[in-house]
């Protein structure tokens, strides 16, 4: 399956895409939603896991934005948590996210939610 991973946090991004090349996936990286959403539209990956809290464009309106272009596409969120009394990754399921993690998370849960959602 083609993933694109967007997560402004390199090392994190490294990870999430190291642990997915590992279990066969092709994966395209992005620093921000912004150019996620330039990726997503040139490689047309079947699932993309965004981090919600970034900069340029964050990942509740990149959310929104993919599944508004593509209603099929298979959607992961994760965030490091809410903040104050926001449930970020509570929003981005009620905007179109299959299924979300907070981090830190497992290797073993993050291939768990994507071969849950890629069925």
């Amino acid at each position: 399956m083609k993933a694109l991973v967007i997560d402004d946090e390199a090392a994190m991004r490294a990870l999430i895409a190291t642990i997915l090349r590992g279990a066969g996936h092709e994966v395209i990286e992005a620093a921000d939603g912004r150019i996620g959403m330039e990726l997503f539209e040139r490689h047309q990956p079947e699932l993309v896991i965004t981090d919600i809290i970034m900069p340029n464009q964050e990942g509740i309106e990149t959310i929104r934005t993919l599944h508004r272009l593509r209603p099929d596409v298979r959607i992961i969120a994760i965030s490091g948590g809410g903040h104050g009394q926001f449930d970020f990754l509570g929003m981005a399921r009620e905007f179109g996210a299959l299924a979300t993690l907070a981090k830190p998370f497992r290797k073993q849960e993050l291939l768990d939610v994507v071969a849950r959602v890629a069925h």
